[in-house]
């Protein structure tokens, strides 16, 4: 499965080196990480280290195959 994270802000690349795992994207005032997600497991991760980051995820989605 592919998932689509938006978070609040402009992320850095020091800080988008913490989701290697991840692509990432500025949009407007808005960061978007895309990429696979394997299991349940994984997102509840995925979004813990967001959190403990600092990061508001605005959005997330599952992206069509």
């Amino acid at each position: 499965m592919r998932y689509e994270f938006r978070v609040a802000g402009v992320v850095s690349e020091a800080l988008a080196e913490t989701f290697p795992e991840l692509d990432r994207a500025p949009v407007r005032e808005q960061t978007c990480f895309l990429g696979p997600v394997t299991d349940e497991a994984q997102l509840y991760g995925l979004l813990v280290r967001f959190q403990s980051l600092g990061l508001t995820v605005l959005e997330m989605r599952q992206l069509p195959e």
